[in-house]
């Protein structure tokens, strides 16, 4: 049995765009992140060479079950940020071709081929960056369409409990409410008695 890539192609039909990133947690206060992979479809051929067609068959016979038309296999892609997808191997043709003619002492040759394509993915660079978690949100509820002219204003802002909790640590939130009238912050115990 002999093992070869044949082809590497780009998949227009899977493409994603381009703008888009993963990220994930890196050790301590580290994001880590990388842009959306680069769908390629790489071709690759297996050949199987025997002496007798029997025993062609019982190796061919063990493969070609496995794809219907494809098989899919979970691959550990970008191994820093845990990247797994389900890439399918997909069964594109079997052929074979047998060496018979010639006189006694040439020796019969039984080739089968099956070509197979990977529906697989390249990554760029993974980069590490420190300034990407998020420490606090912060959502402004407005009265009205236009904020500027809003006369009551609620904002509810959250933080991580302690505010330096790395991503991979057991910690808490801290939620506050402001309410704003014509300007005029109050909390929700001083708005209770207007």
């Amino acid at each position: 049995m002999s093992f070869e890539m044949t082809s590497i192609q780009y998949d227009s039909t899977r493409k994603a765009s381009i703008i888009q990133t993963f990220k994930t947690c890196g050790n301590g206060d580290t994001v880590k992140k990388v842009y959306m992979p680069v769908p390629y479809n790489i071709g690759f051929q297996l050949n199987i060479m025997t002496k007798l067609q029997d025993d062609a068959l019982q190796v061919v016979e063990q493969i070609l079950p496995n794809f219907q038309p494809s098989f899919n296999l979970t691959v550990d892609l970008v191994d820093s940020i845990g990247e797994k997808r389900d890439i399918p191997i997909v069964l594109d043709s079997v052929s074979f071709t047998d060496d018979y003619e010639g006189d006694y002492s040439t020796r019969r040759t039984l080739i089968y081929t099956l070509n197979f394509t990977a529906k697989t993915y390249l990554f760029g660079p993974v980069a590490d960056s420190t300034d990407g978690l998020i420490r606090k949100v912060q959502v402004d509820y407005y009265t009205g369409t236009d904020p500027k002219v809003a006369k009551r204003e609620m904002r509810y802002t959250v933080t991580p409990d302690p505010i330096d909790a790395d991503p991979d640590d057991d910690f808490g939130f801290n939620e506050s409410v402001e309410m704003f009238f014509d300007s005029k912050a109050y909390s929700p115990t001083q708005q209770k008695d207007i």
